[in-house]
C-alpha cells in the first residue's frame, strides 16, 4: 500500500496545501467571488450563477465548506451560504506571509537567471 508523504512536512505547509487545493478550481473561485460580490448570505441556488449543474456546484460548495472558506447553515429546506470572514482573513495572512517569504528568498538570490 502506498503511504502519503504529507506527514513528513510541517502542519503549516500541509494546511496551506489543503487550502490551495480548495482554491484550485475556477468554479470554486467564482463561488467565492459571487459570495463576496453579494455582500450577504445567499439562500438561492448558486448554480444559477455558474455554467455547471446543481450537483457539481454542490460538490464545489462542499469543498469550500470543508476548507472553512464558506459557511452553510440549513434553514428549513434551503441552505444559506456565506463567506467565513474569519477564515478568509486567516487565509489572506497565510498567503501574504508565504508570498513574502518567497520574495525574501528571491531577493537573496538576485544572481539567478531563470
Amino acid at each position: 500500500m502506498v503511504q502519503s508523504k504529507t506527514g513528513l512536512f510541517k502542519k503549516e505547509l500541509t494546511d496551506m496545501a489543503d487550502l490551495f487545493k480548495a482554491l484550485s478550481h475556477p468554479a470554486r473561485l467564482r463561488i467565492l467571488q459571487f459570495l463576496a460580490e453579494s455582500k450577504t448570505c445567499i439562500t438561492g441556488d448558486i448554480s444559477d450563477e455558474l455554467p455547471l449543474g446543481r450537483t457539481t456546484v454542490n460538490q464545489h460548495l462542499k469543498e469550500l465548506k470543508d476548507a472553512g472558506l464558506i459557511k452553510g447553515e440549513t434553514e428549513g429546506v434551503k441552505v444559506n451560504y456565506c463567506l467565513n470572514d474569519v477564515n478568509i482573513r486567516k487565509m489572506e495572512n497565510q498567503l501574504s506571509g508565504f508570498l513574502g517569504n518567497l520574495k525574501a528568498c528571491d531577493s537573496e538570490h538576485q544572481n539567478c537567471n531563470s
